[in-house]
């Protein structure tokens, strides 16, 4: 009986029927317990949106615990180390606020509206294309990794050169410029990702050319890791669509061979 609601509740293990219908019930309660975070306002009837799918959620969240072990495979130890694995705590997360586990001076910072923008995550969990990015991204995280540290080497020199070069104070508008540190890390960071807001701007020559460097290498930097993803991505997506290729023809009856 475990183990059939196991291939139910886990969308890789089955596609069809009732597992289909249950990953289908998962991502509309999760849709619905979304809405009332798009209002600034709680209506009424958002209380009954929350009620219902944070008791879809907590039934779901007992079920994978019921089945751990088909999930973890260590037999009795997989329902100790379940409620402490990733997924475990995305979907406690997601539920504590419905239960008022929080107290009433952490509301005030809107925590609770904050943790239920978690649940987006569990879309992760009932998306196969998702996970593919999931998989394509520890598959190339040396890469990635690699990449993210040259950036944010050259943020921090940039923004060193920037809050020592540049005037603390605009001398043709008498505005602030880089008043501190962490506006010189802004300023590089927004720099580098090509977006440039322009609030923070540099005044002296040093300040424009660095800042014409910073634009161009930043065309590099994100175009690198989005090279790397998108061929590693595409790759994965045709060994899937191979593997399951195979899989369909092994399925297939062999042809009978006509007697002589």
């Amino acid at each position: 009986m475990r183990k059939k609601i196991f291939q139910i509740i886990d969308p890789r293990k089955n596609d069809r029927g009732i597992s289909l219908a249950y990953n289908i019930l998962m991502l509309l309660a999760i849709a619905v317990s979304i809405v009332p975070l798009l209002f600034a306002n709680d209506h009424p009837v958002f209380r009954y949106f929350e009620q219902i799918t944070v008791a879809i959620f907590i039934l779901d969240y007992l079920l994978r615990w019921l089945t751990a072990d088909y999930r973890l495979g260590k037999k009795g130890w997989s329902f100790l180390l379940y409620p402490f694995t990733g997924w475990a705590i995305i979907d406690l997360l997601s539920i504590l606020p419905a239960l008022s586990l929080i107290s009433g001076g952490f509301k005030i910072f809107r925590v609770t509206r904050l943790l239920r923008i978690l649940r987006l995550f569990k879309f992760i969990r009932y998306t196969d294309k998702i996970q593919v990015l999931g998989k394509v991204v520890r598959k190339e995280k040396k890469v990635l990794l690699t990449v993210l540290g040259i950036a944010m080497f050259y943020v921090f020199l940039t923004a060193l050169i920037m809050f020592n070069a540049e005037p603390r104070i605009n001398p043709n508008t008498g505005v602030p410029t880089f008043e501190d540190f962490f506006d010189a890390l802004y300023w590089a960071t927004v720099t580098l990702t090509t977006v440039g807001y322009g609030d923070v701007i540099p005044v002296s020559d040093i300040g424009r050319f660095v800042s014409m460097l910073s634009s161009l290498f930043g065309v590099a930097v994100i175009a690198l890791p989005s090279g790397v993803i998108t061929a590693s991505y595409l790759e994965e997506l045709r060994s899937e669509r191979k593997a399951k290729e195979e899989e369909e023809e092994e399925k297939q009856p062999a042809e009978e061979i006509p007697e002589l």
